[in-house]
């Protein structure tokens, strides 16, 4: 009998333990390649739900900035469309404990605002940015002795007339202001902003008690596009060569001391600026554009455009400024230089140059006090106020081509102390002066553009307090006196008490 070798068949039959512990391997090994497949999912969950947290954070600092900046621009003086000189009670870097607490409280209450606002109604655009309703509700109470050109904000004195008191009181809601403010894109680098200011200075209808019914005025409106150091702004703004105005919230509708030394316009224009460093705490501005060119003769018709002599003669007018500004302990001194050109044509191939040469300075005395001043030089320059809105003289008849037009030299300027004894209380002292050339009045007057005589001077000052206890409440009182003089006729002064409040929004 044939003997079975005992190796035959090794490699093709195992026992039974051996494939019991085989099978237990690979259970395990499909166990745990699922538990890695789970694993991987999870870890790319997390990298998804780290992705989505990043992009919600950065959201949300976003958010927080905007928040910022906004409580920041309402918690700061007033901007946008109010002069900042005539709302701002200015700031102090000495602020006391109960200061602090002050704002912090105030800080508090505008925060909770601002998150409750989150469920009111916005302000509606017809584009997907944000726009914004600026302004001040402004109630003036004032008491005149002596008559004066105009009874809401006077900038003359005059002669009494027959039936005149030599007094008069009266309130008045006119110079309050609206304005809108809308935010755009990023074009090429450059944020775009857009804003248009109104009042209702702009006169009252000839119905009963028409004075209390001001009809709303264009005052300014531009666009502008902002990049980190350059801008291009267009549209119809104030002069930018003359860019200091005195802190008065009596003479809102226009700048205090209008005619007493102060230059000012609301013109349309185009201007560039740009600021370069020159140091940790020094800076250069160089500003230059075209203006409409404004000679200040009145428009012949209510309804129909007509050119002014300045647009007659074809051509745009010209203005440039520089100013250094350096910081000092927090506060900015800045001196400024600017210049101004406008060729007027007066009909017959009778052409006149206006021009004038500015300087301004913003002058920081410690941390209490402050002095700003402007003053200029020029000549036929009535359209920016100067010369007492005078800006030609002639005698005879226009319509006369023999008839000689010649343009008024006049000086003028104006200075201001400011004292801010706390953060929300500023005391100022101003005084202004326009001096047209009289030997020239004399020697070519006879007729102006403006006024039905002469006016050879006119002065102003003012003393008051300004009070803002809250970022939207104001309230000031104002004592001022004007002087103004007719050519070789003596003078007539006129003294202003007025009360005023606010509310900024």
């Amino acid at each position: 009998m044939a003997q079975t070798n005992p190796t035959w068949g090794q490699g093709t039959e195992q026992p039974a333990g051996q494939q019991m512990d085989l099978a237990t391997v690979g259970a395990l090994l499909q166990k745990l390649q699922a538990q890695v497949q789970d694993l991987h999912a999870q870890v790319s969950d997390l990298k998804a739900q780290q992705q989505s947290a990043r992009a919600e954070s950065e959201v949300l600092r976003k958010e927080l900035d905007t928040a910022k900046s906004q409580l920041v621009a309402i918690t700061g003086p007033a901007s946008g469309g109010l002069p900042a000189q005539a709302v701002s009670v200015g700031s102090s870097s000495t602020v006391t404990t109960e200061e602090r607490i002050s704002r912090l409280e105030e800080n508090q209450q505008l925060a909770d605002s601002k998150i409750a606002e989150q469920s009111q109604t916005k302000v509606e655009s017809g584009s997907k940015y944000r726009l914004r309703l600026t302004g001040i509700v402004l109630l003036n109470m004032f008491e005149n002795r002596g008559t004066v050109e105009n009874l809401d904000f006077p900038l003359l004195a005059e002669r009494p007339g027959l039936l005149s008191t030599g007094g008069s009181f009266g309130g008045s809601l006119r110079q309050s202001q609206i304005g809108i403010e809308a935010f755009g894109p990023t074009v090429a680098g450059a944020k775009t902003t857009a804003n248009v200011q109104f009042d209702f200075a702009g006169g009252f209808p000839e119905t009963p008690n028409g004075a209390s019914f001001g009809i709303m005025r264009l005052r300014t409106g531009t666009v502008r596009f902002d990049w980190p150091k350059t801008s291009v702004v267009a549209g119809q703004d104030t002069l930018f060569f003359v860019p200091n105005t005195p802190s008065s919230l009596a003479t809102l509708a226009v700048p205090a001391l209008a005619y007493s030394g102060t230059l000012w316009n609301w013109a349309p224009q185009v201007r560039v600026e740009h600021k370069f460093a020159v140091s940790e705490s020094g800076s250069f501005l160089l500003q230059g554009g075209i203006l409409d060119s404004y000679s200040g003769d009145t428009p012949p018709s209510a309804y129909y455009r007509a050119p002014t002599a300045g647009e007659n003669s074809g051509q745009p007018a010209y203005a440039a400024r520089i100013s250094w500004t350096h910081d000092i302990h927090g506060q900015n001194l800045t001196l400024g230089a600017g210049g101004y050109y406008g060729r007027q044509a007066w009909g017959f191939g009778r052409h006149v140059d206006g021009w004038a040469s500015t300087v301004d300075a913003s002058l920081p005395l410690g941390r209490k006090f402050e002095l700003t001043a402007e003053f200029f030089r020029g000549r036929a320059i009535g359209g920016l106020g100067g010369g007492i809105g005078q800006s030609v003289l002639w005698k005879g008849s226009l319509a006369d081509p023999a008839t000689q037009v010649y343009g008024l030299n006049s000086v003028g300027g104006w200075s201001q102390l400011k004292f801010k004894a706390t953060s929300k209380l500023q005391f100022n002292g101003a005084y202004g002066l326009d001096n047209p050339y009289a030997s020239e009045l004399r020697a070519e007057g006879g007729n102006t553009t403006y006024y039905p005589v002469p006016l050879s001077k006119n002065e102003s000052g003012f003393v008051n307090f300004i009070y803002q206890p809250r970022s939207d409440i104001v309230f000031s009182m104002e004592y001022r006196r004007i002087k103004t003089f007719t050519l070789d006729s003596g003078a007539s002064a006129a003294n202003i008490a007025n009360f005023s409040v606010g509310f900024i929004f």
